[in-house]
Formats: C-alpha cells, sequence, structure tokens
C-alpha cells in the first residue's frame, strides 16, 4: 500500500478540516465538533509543548558543549558563533520588517478578526493583559527576566523559555570548563536526551494529520458560521503570509550572504551558489538540515574548497545552532498570526521576538516540524494564543522546505567566510560540477 509523505498526509489534513468545519457549521453540527473534534486538535497542541522544553534544553546544552574543541579552535569558534548570532538577528529583523510593513495579517477584515478572537477569546484576553502590563516595565526588564532564580520553576513554564534557554548556555558553557571525564557522564546524558527528544518529535508529528483537522476545523467552524465567504478571505490572507516569508527568505539567501561573502572572501557568487546546490536540494526535499549535513560538509569541502578543519567545526555547530530561515519564518508567522486576531505587538513585544527567535533557533533541533515547536514558545512569550498556529500549519511543510534550504546555505556562507579568514580556503579548485 502506497504511504503518502507526512507533509502530503497534513495538507489533506488541513483540506479535510476545512471542509468539514464548513460543513460543521451549515448542518449546525458545533456541538458535537465542540465536544469530540476540537479536543484532539487541543491534544496535539499540548504535545508541541510538551516537547518544547526539553527539546530546547538538550539540543542547546548539547550545542554549546561540542565547543570543547574550541581550546585548540578558539578563534575560528569565536568567529563562527558570532557570525551565526549576527546573520540569525538579521534574518528575524528582516521577518519582522516586512510583516509589519506588508501586513499580511491585515488583510483578514476586521468581522473575521472578531470572530477569530472569539474562537479564542480566552488566550486572547491573556495575551492583551500580559501586553498591558509590559508597557509598564523598564527597557532591561526583560534581561532581568532571563535570569531564572529558580530552574524548576522556569521549566515548568514554557513561557519562561529565555530563562531556560540562559541556563542551558549558563551549563553548556561549565561542561566546556570542567574536566572531560568530569562531564562526559553529565554529555552523554544530555546526548541521550536529545536523541529521545527528537524521536518524540517524529512520533508526534505522526498524529499532526489528525491535529491540524482538529485545529483547522475548529477555527473554520468559528469563522464560517455566519458568512462562508469569509472562509476565502482567510485563505486569502494566508496566501499572502506565504508571498511574505518566501520574498523574506529570498532576500537574506541574495542579499545578505552575498555580502557576507563579499566582506570576508573573494570567492565568485556563482561558485559558491553552484557548489552548494546540492546540499540545497537535498535540505528543500528532506526538510532537514541534520539529515543534509554531511553532503553540506562534502560540498563545502570538495567544491568550495573549505578545509576539512573548518567544515567538520563549523557546519556541525551550524546545523545545531544557526537557523536563520526558521527564525526569519518564526518572526513573520508570530506577528502575522497576532494581526489576524486583531492584536497589536508594541515594541518591547518585538523585540522580545528578536531575542526569543535569536536564542531558540540555537536550540531548534535540526529535523522536521521542530520549528513549528519553537513558534509556540515565541507566541507564548509575547502572549499570542498558540491555538492560532492552526492558521498557518497547512502550509507549513512548502515553508519548511525552504528555510531548511535557506538554514543550510546559511551555514556553507559561514563555513566559507571562517575559512577565508582562517587562511584555509583553497580557491584553486575546479569549477565544481553539480549532481545530487
Amino acid at each position: 500500500m502506497l504511504k503518502l509523505p507526512l507533509h502530503w498526509q497534513i495538507v489533506i489534513g488541513l483540506i479535510l478540516g476545512v471542509f468539514y468545519g464548513i460543513l460543521s457549521a451549515s448542518m449546525g453540527w458545533s456541538q458535537f465538533t465542540v465536544d469530540w473534534i476540537v479536543p484532539i486538535g487541543d491534544i496535539f497542541l499540548n504535545l508541541l509543548k510538551l516537547i518544547a522544553v526539553p527539546l530546547v534544553l538538550g539540543s542547546l546544552i548539547m550545542g554549546i558543549a561540542s565547543l570543547s574543541d574550541v581550546k585548540k579552535l578558539s578563534r575560528i569558534g569565536g568567529k563562527t558563533i558570532c557570525i551565526y548570532i549576527v546573520t540569525t538577528a538579521i534574518a528575524v529583523t528582516l521577518g519582522l520588517v516586512l510583516v509589519n510593513v506588508l501586513e499580511p495579517g491585515k488583510n483578514v477584515p476586521q468581522d473575521l478578526q472578531q470572530k477569530l478572537q472569539e474562537t479564542y477569546q480566552a488566550d486572547a484576553q491573556v495575551g492583551m493583559d500580559r501586553a498591558a502590563s509590559a508597557k509598564e516595565r523598564g527597557p532591561l526588564q526583560v534581561f532581568v527576566d532571563m535570569v531564572p532564580d529558580n530552574i524548576f520553576s522556569a521549566v515548568g513554564n514554557n513561557r519562561n523559555m529565555l530563562q531556560v534557554v540562559f541556563f542551558a548556555i549558563l551549563f553548556g558553557i561549565a561542561l566546556v570548563l570542567i574536566p572531560q571525564e568530569k562531564g562526559k557522564p553529565i554529555v552523554d546524558l544530555f546526548d541521550g536526551l536529545t536523541f529521545a527528544i527528537i524521536k518524540i518529535v517524529n512520533l508526534v508529528m505522526i498524529i499532526a494529520p489528525i491535529g491540524v483537522f482538529a485545529l483547522i476545523t475548529k477555527t473554520i467552524d468559528q469563522v464560517a458560521k455566519d458568512d462562508l465567504s469569509a472562509v476565502g478571505e482567510l485563505l486569502g490572507a494566508l496566501g499572502f503570509y506565504c508571498v511574505v516569508v518566501i520574498v523574506g527568505l529570498a532576500i537574506h539567501g541574495l542579499v545578505v550572504y552575498p555580502i557576507l561573502l563579499k566582506i570576508f572572501t573573494s570567492m565568485p557568487l556563482t561558485r559558491f551558489y553552484h557548489g552548494i546546490a546540492p546540499a540545497q536540494l537535498l535540505a528543500f526535499s528532506s526538510s532537514s538540515s541534520g539529515a543534509t549535513l554531511p553532503v553540506t560538509m562534502e560540498m563545502c569541502e570538495k567544491n568550495l574548497g573549505v578545509s576539512e578543519e573548518v567544515s567538520s567545526f563549523v557546519l556541525p555547530l551550524g546545523a545545531t545552532i544557526n537557523m536563520d530561515g526558521t527564525a526569519l519564518y518564526q518572526a513573520v508567522a508570530a506577528v502575522f498570526i497576532a494581526q489576524a486576531l486583531g492584536l497589536e505587538l508594541d515594541l518591547t513585544a518585538q523585540l522580545q521576538i528578536i531575542l526569543t527567535a535569536v536564542l531558540a533557533s540555537i536550540g531548534t533541533a535540526a529535523v522536521p516540524g521542530a520549528g513549528i515547536i519553537m513558534l509556540v514558545i515565541i507566541l507564548e512569550t509575547v502572549g499570542v494564543p498558540t491555538a492560532g498556529i492552526a492558521l498557518i500549519l497547512g502550509v507549513d511543510r512548502i515553508l519548511d522546505m525552504c528555510r531548511t534550504a535557506l538554514n543550510v546555505t546559511g551555514d556553507a556562507a559561514v563555513a566559507t567566510s571562517v575559512a577565508s579568514m582562517e587562511g584555509q580556503l583553497n580557491l584553486e579548485l575546479e569549477e565544481p560540477a553539480v549532481k545530487v
């Protein structure tokens, strides 16, 4: 029996959810939907929240702990991390600029926004209360809030993710500084934890089509109660949202990375993109920068002339902490959902998005679907109802493919730049031939 890929299953779940939502509203089945369909979506959403903290904690600690070689490659490590953080911050900022200028969520008519607010009334009220209280806080309060006074309290609430990230970074640094024989049991523990959590992610994504069906059914049922044309308006706004994300990814990949390469290397841009194309294609099709890592390393070494010493350090680290495409997408998605629900995100909230997205991207596992989990965290951080991800889950797969290709491109661009700065970039190689 032919088994459809997961992304097609999710698309089918989305389509069926739209049709069932319309049918439920028109046939008066809303109560049945609320009692028997909606809870399935809530379970799926709770599972995403459940694994968010351990995923970030394990992945980030392992990413930092892997820097034990920095004693030998201190310069390489410092340059790599700085460039990764800067490019990720640029990506998030670019996403926020585009989504605030183009306002795809504002394409949702006001009356439809009102319906969506009613759908997520309880969550929306919490978000608005948090936004109001945030306006009264000092400019440095966000940094005060990053430092937990009790790590167990921090991990007990997804809204404290910045505190979890801070602890993970501090703990990872400590593992690097202590003797290797003392730290190895702890590193092995978190390595196993990360592996197990990734496996749980895979298991949770198995029920994603059903979860998407239930979540979108709830939304469509509420939206279509009084006016079926509102559904078309919502889908139109969703298409515009996809365009904004893709435009942002294209600008970052075709403007930011070329500038980076021009500053630090003398490599022709055509050669770079020609040489890395096989890795980009694999990343696009697999939606996993982790699975693409062996090909990325091979292309960088054989086609771009990056030394093995640099590629073996920079690229695995990049697959863990460098998620430019994911961070940009999360920024656009968070603001889009807020716009669609009629919620205003002030400057403080958007600065929180930048900080959270940059730090969360460091702890995002290089597997399909992990980005959506980080989006849940960002939404909770700025007080946007997490159930709103139902609006975008149906198109997430194609966007995941695009942003993963950008993630891999960014890893290769940084590796090439660092190799050039270290005098370990061989530009004398023959022009590569693209093959997959």
